[in-house]
């Protein structure tokens, strides 16, 4: 509705309490399964996930789906506007506006939607599971390399301890029948597309050590160096952690938690870099919200914006082909 808004900061002590919190879920979780019937309880979180994979998959395919429209497609504005009271007391509660062309996206996403609730497949999973994590990196954002370490180490302990402590973190994790994990058919060879025997990641092991999300992928332009060496080290780093992950389960065949491997990977990579460049007192000290990144606007205030992203686009465009003359300004306006 608003393409001002900006996503939600976690400060350190959301990060401290982030674990407890994912301890608590998981465990209930787990007494749920054990004291309620499964079948009524995944029967409920995939008509949830249902209705939550759409919108979330419709929103990952909308920009790449506006490349494949032409340039005549008859392109229609609708407005969605709930309220509350008469008069002067009455109060927006929905007001969304939308056009064809997401209409088009949220069918499309409609069909995988469908295709996830009847069969389950592991392709429509996997799906959801993208457009979750593609949202949950663009929504979440930590202001600082601090906050991101508190995050990483609870969360370390946390997976450390619900994966080789306890039978918790497995068996939630087996009868969840929701796409909160990405699975992959260890027997696609054999049975192509109808496999069934999967190794699983859980979305959280995507989302959370996201080189973006920890702060320290912009963190060398506060130094004003155009440069992206740390995001480059925390790809690497995610990559080398994944693939670690994955050979010590074939090693030891038991299930493992990936923070256990990401973490001192995702952390120790970039810290390595930043001390061979002396950087490590400036990491630490940086904060992201206090920064002008390039090619990022930044408002002071947000103004209601209503439209779909092609109709603004299209308004924006206009404005920009048509000139105008500098304004000079005061200097104490400047």
């Amino acid at each position: 509705q608003n393409s001002s808004e900006m996503p939600e900061t976690i400060t350190s002590r959301d990060a401290a309490r982030f674990p407890i919190v994912a301890s608590c879920t998981l465990l209930g979780l787990y007494l749920f399964f054990k004291i309620f019937s499964q079948e009524y309880i995944n029967l409920l979180l995939s008509m949830y996930f249902f209705v939550l994979g759409i919108l979330a998959l419709s929103h990952t395919i909308s920009p790449m789906m506006n490349r494949f429209f032409p340039a005549n497609f008859p392109n229609k504005q609708y407005q969605l506007l709930f309220t509350q009271g008469s008069g002067e007391s009455k109060e927006e509660i929905v007001n969304y506006e939308f056009d064809t062309k997401d209409l088009v996206c949220l069918a499309l996403s409609s069909v995988v939607g469908v295709w996830y609730l009847l069969r389950k497949h592991w392709i429509a999973n996997n799906l959801f599971g993208l457009a979750f994590s593609l949202n949950g990196v663009e929504l979440l954002h930590l202001n600082n390399v601090s906050t991101g370490c508190i995050l990483l180490g609870g969360l370390f302990i946390y997976d450390v301890f619900w994966v080789f402590g306890t039978n918790v973190m497995v068996t939630v994790a087996k009868s969840f029948e929701a796409p909160i994990k990405l699975v992959f058919p260890q027997d696609l060879l054999e049975k192509g597309l109808e496999a069934d025997n999967f190794a699983m990641l859980g979305l959280g092991d995507i989302v959370i050590p996201d080189p973006r999300s920890r702060g320290s992928a912009p963190f060398p332009y506060s130094l004003k160096k155009n440069t992206h060496t740390y995001f480059y080290t925390s790809f690497v780093a995610y990559i080398f952690g994944l693939g670690l992950t994955i050979f010590i389960m074939h090693i030891f065949k038991h299930a493992q938690p990936a923070l256990l491997y990401l973490v001192p990977a995702c952390i120790g990579f970039p810290l390595l870099v930043a001390l061979a460049k002396g950087e490590v007192t400036e990491m630490f000290s940086y904060e992201s919200s206090a920064e002008i990144l390039p090619h990022t606007p930044r408002l002071t205030h947000f103004p209601t914006v209503s439209g779909s992203p092609a109709s603004l686009a299209d308004s924006m465009q206009q404005k920009l082909s048509c000139p105008r003359r500098r304004r000079q300004q005061s200097p104490s306006a400047m």
